[in-house]
C-alpha cells in the first residue's frame, strides 16, 4: 500500500501546484485586462492590458498548464481511486478526496488527510509498507 500512497501523494502535489499556478496566477494575468470574462462578468479590472507581456504570460499559463493540469488530474483520479480501493476507504471519504483535487489549496489538505488515514491503517495492521511487509489482500 506504501507504493500506492506514494503515487497518490506525488500526483496530488503536482496537480495541486499546477492548479494554484493556473487559478491564482494564470487566470488573473490572462483575464484582468478590462474586458468581459467568461460572459459572467461584464468587465474585469484593468491591471494587465491586452497585448502586454504579463497578459501573454497569463495566456500561455492558462493554455499550456490548463491542458497539462487536465491530463494530470485524470491520472490523479486514477491513483486516488486505486489507493481508495487498496485502503478500503468508504465512498464518502473517496468522493471528498477526489473532489478536493478541483479546489485550489484544499487539495493539499485532502492529501494530508488521506495520508494520515492510510498511515494509521498501516500502523494498525502492523505493517510499515516497506520491503517484505505484507498488506492484507483486497480479494
Amino acid at each position: 500500500m506504501n507504493a500506492a500512497l506514494l503515487r497518490y501523494r506525488v500526483m496530488a502535489t503536482v496537480v495541486g501546484v499546477l492548479l494554484v499556478v493556473l487559478i491564482l496566477i494564470g487566470v488573473p494575468l490572462a483575464n484582468f485586462d478590462g474586458t468581459a470574462m467568461w460572459t459572467i462578468f461584464p468587465s474585469t479590472p484593468l491591471i494587465w492590458p491586452d497585448g502586454s507581456t504579463a497578459h501573454a504570460v497569463g495566456e500561455a499559463i492558462t493554455t499550456y498548464l490548463g491542458i497539462a493540469h487536465g491530463w494530470l488530474y485524470m491520472l490523479f483520479l486514477v491513483t486516488a481511486f486505486l489507493l481508495s480501493r487498496k485502503a478500503r476507504w468508504d465512498i464518502p471519504f473517496t468522493l471528498v478526496t477526489l473532489l478536493c483535487g478541483t479546489i485550489p489549496l484544499v487539495s493539499f489538505w485532502a492529501e494530508r488527510r488521506a495520508t494520515r488515514r492510510v498511515r494509521a491503517q498501516m500502523a494498525g495492521s502492523g505493517t510499515n509498507g516497506g520491503p517484505g511487509a505484507t498488506v492484507p489482500s483486497d480479494r
